[in-house]
């Protein structure tokens, strides 16, 4: 029940999070354009591969070691807040170097100044809600997911509409994350008497960060994987074609809300189960990937149906081009989804150091694809990349899986195949109708029909 409810409150934040910046990306891309997004983009994604350079993993040992022994949390966030004081000016200082050493203009660096504040602020909320993500509450920390982004929609929204200078709409995000900071702030003292303070206990701080190590490092190459392709599109493309692949990422990767509530719900339960009551672990696993799979194979298929549709209607005929590299990047939600529980039970049954080599390895080969293909397709290369990469990452995971517990391999292979087979009728569906009908109807028609073959 704790789980259900967890997973309710959360995934409704994130959708909620995900539909109002998805809204306000429209806003933004439509209002400064395809070269200004892709530098404001390139600000967000360079920024935030140093975020895990100061926690570290710290969240990740926060998290499992509170919700093995509550007694811990408090003790070890003081401490834990105390080593993000000494490392924030370490962080700063070397984003300020590097984003100079890369020679860009003088309006991309003050983003990056910007975005690197907010990055530090959203580090320290992290670690508060990882303790009451120990306890196995949610329910504050989706509140403030929609705090901070309700934030950013309406007063970025106004400053847009104003003509605004980018520096200035950059700036509401760090007000958004600073309200998000003081809310968890507010929580962790009210709700579960925890005071937020600083330690600086070196013994405690040695024995974290011992622990967070195969964390930190995961972290590290999850955090340069999943910003890598942006930064080396901006570098050796330019804005133009980063402008045009966010939009197409934007879309893709906002529709991953789910598996990241249900991740951030069964990471503490699959640490529970395997300290106390390992039966129940092989039947969580194979819920949590049949019910992420019901959900992303009809997002994958049905975005694919109508991205030619939908982009130029919502986000100007200028970014058309995004439909290629979109359709490229919904087959990656699949293997996307299906990593957020693999990751999890690694993470959470002490595998956490095959888990960093997986992501280390990935992280690799992601680089060297999208140095080799960037320069000949641009970015549909940083798209083909991006599909390869999440592949190798899921196929990675669950070779390891067998060897933590044993599981219906038959049902979930067979459950599969069913669930993509009803998806490519539902595909088929959509593609007949949308010349014919407004391709809401199609899409509704395209639900029905998905619901009814999965349950036929």
């Amino acid at each position: 029940r704790k789980l259900a409810k967890n997973t309710i409150f959360y995934t409704i934040a994130l959708a909620s999070q995900k539909v109002l910046s998805f809204f306000y990306f429209i806003i933004l891309a439509r209002g400064i354009g395809v070269e200004n997004t892709g530098k404001f983009t390139f600000a967000l994604s360079f920024t935030s591969i140093f975020a895990m350079f100061l926690d570290l993993g710290l969240t990740q040992v926060l998290i499992r070691e509170t919700a093995k022994n509550n007694d811990h949390g408090e003790k070890y966030l003081a401490n834990i807040i105390g080593f993000k004081l000494l490392g924030s000016a370490v962080i700063y200082f070397l984003v300020i170097l590097l984003v100079n050493a890369l020679g860009y203009p003088e309006i991309t660096k003050n983003l990056v100044y910007v975005s690197a504040l907010v990055m530090l602020v959203d580090c320290y909320s992290l670690s508060v809600y990882g303790v009451i993500r120990g306890k196995q509450n949610l329910f504050f920390e989706s509140i403030g997911t929609i705090i901070n982004q309700f934030t950013v929609l309406a007063i970025g929204s106004l400053l847009i509409f104003s003509g605004a200078n980018l520096v200035l709409v950059m700036s509401v995000y760090l007000l958004a994350s600073l309200l998000n900071f003081f809310w968890s702030w507010f929580n962790l003292k009210r709700r579960f008497k925890i005071k937020l303070r600083f330690s600086f206990d070196w013994q405690i701080w040695r024995l974290l960060l011992a622990l967070a190590l195969p964390f930190a490092i995961a972290g590290i190459f999850g955090r340069i994987f999943s910003s890598l392709d942006i930064v080396l599109l901006s570098k050796l493309k330019g804005d133009y074609e980063v402008g045009i692949y966010s939009v197409a990422f934007k879309i893709a990767f906002a529709l991953q809300f789910t598996a990241m509530a249900f991740s951030a719900s069964i990471y503490p339960a699959f640490s529970y189960y395997f300290e106390h009551a390992k039966e129940h672990l092989s039947k969580l696993f194979v819920k949590s990937m049949y019910w992420l799979v019901f959900l992303a194979a009809p997002l994958t298929f049905g975005v694919i149906s109508i991205a030619d549709q939908v982009i130029p209607k919502v986000f100007g005929v200028e970014y058309g081009p995004a439909i290629a590299p979109l359709n490229v990047l919904m087959l990656s939600l699949l293997f996307v989804f299906l990593s957020f529980p693999v990751g999890a039970m690694l993470n959470a049954c002490g595998r956490q150091s095959r888990n960093t080599f997986n992501t280390g390895l990935v992280t690799v080969f992601s680089l060297v694809a999208n140095l080799s293909l960037i320069p000949i397709f641009g970015y549909m290369g940083t798209a083909w990349a991006n599909l390869i990469s999440y592949f190798l990452l899921f196929f990675l995971g669950i070779i390891v899986i067998d060897s933590i517990i044993d599981y219906d391999k038959k049902f979930l292979f067979l459950s599969f195949v069913k669930i993509i087979l009803a998806s490519l009728l539902m595909l088929a569906v959509v593609l007949v109708l949308k010349n014919q009908v407004h391709f809401v109807v199609s899409i509704v028609a395209g639900a029905v029909v998905y619901f009814v073959a999965t349950y036929l």
